[in-house]
């Protein structure tokens, strides 16, 4: 037998061997697709994989919140909504809350922490009325400490409105006397810090590059924050931009101003220290002195009268 016979069974063997071996290790077509699109997409994600994602506030607490805040409203006055919507406007908006969600956050701490109250005290074996009271008065408390802690947001945005307005106001008569417009002067503000004041500039120019006239973002900025010097600030250059009145020397008077204002009021903090550690000294100092100087006389004094220490 000749070598081209043998080689035609063996090439004939090898190509069925190579044939079986290939369709063993193939794939479906769904798994290639699936390689592919592995390779070159990421593979889309499911609701509950996005859900996860999402903080525990989120996915959790305010669904809860939500839920207390449509219990609430049915009940709250539009009046009341109104005084709302302003204290969390001038707070700042923390955490974007809305009249709804504050509401509801009210209703949430009074609920938990009236039940944690109940529980502990059924816990302690107290009678029912005194349980009943104490969680009536604790949820009562749960109600109202949102509102001491806005108020605290409040008194803490403007008083740092008040801190930074004379450094602010420095750097925009500076800039305004070096060329720049007042737009861009109160741009350089808003790059240089990160505070409550920055922010609300940055806030005027968004609201004028949307097409608001510049006086009337700069009155909406004043009521946002109803800090009585940005307020005379804000007047002072409206008037200044009806009038025609060179901004150079308003922004001037108003630095001046500002700083003298705090200065006096810095000096007046100073004066009422002595009268606030009166309470203190009275407290906590003069009995202990009272202690250390008449205490060696006691024996002497108890003697004298015939009278017997332990």
């Amino acid at each position: 037998m000749s070598g081209l016979q043998l080689a035609i069974p063996l090439v004939a063997a090898l190509s069925i061997f190579l044939i079986f071996v290939g369709l063993a290790s193939s794939r479906r077509p769904e798994e290639q697709v699936q390689e592919r699109l592995t390779q070159y997409a990421t593979r889309p994600r499911t609701l509950e994989e996005i859900e996860l994602e999402q903080p525990f506030s989120e996915r959790v607490l305010m669904p809860m919140i939500r839920g207390v805040a449509r219990l609430v409203m049915r009940f709250a006055p539009q009046q009341s909504m109104e005084t709302v919507r302003r204290n969390l406007e001038l707070a700042g908006n923390p955490n974007d809350w809305g009249p709804s969600e504050f509401l509801g956050v009210r209703g949430l701490a009074a609920i938990l922490l009236g039940t944690l109250v109940f529980l502990v005290l059924n816990l302690a074996g107290l009678p029912f009325n005194q349980k009943i009271l104490f969680t009536v008065l604790l949820a009562l408390l749960g109600f109202q400490y949102p509102v001491i802690w806005l108020g605290g947001k409040i008194k803490k945005r403007k008083e740092n409105v008040f801190k930074a307005l004379p450094d602010a106001l420095d750097l925009l008569t500076i800039s305004v006397e070096a060329g720049l417009g007042f737009d861009g002067a109160l741009s350089k503000v808003a790059e240089k810090w990160d505070n409550e004041l920055s922010r609300e500039f940055g806030r005027v120019l968004s609201e004028v590059r949307m097409g608001k006239v510049r006086r009337e973002a700069l009155k909406d900025m004043a009521d946002r924050v109803d800090v009585p010097d940005l307020t005379s600030f804000v007047a002072a250059v409206s008037q200044a931009e009806q009038l025609g009145v060179a901004m150079t020397r308003v922004m001037r008077i108003q630095s001046e101003q500002m700083r003298t204002k705090r200065r006096q009021r810095a000096e007046e903090k100073a004066q009422m220290a002595a009268v606030k550690m009166t309470i203190p000294l009275v407290l906590l100092m003069l009995p202990a002195l009272i202690v250390v100087i008449i205490g060696p006389a006691v024996p002497k004094i108890a003697a004298a009268f015939g009278m017997k220490l332990p």
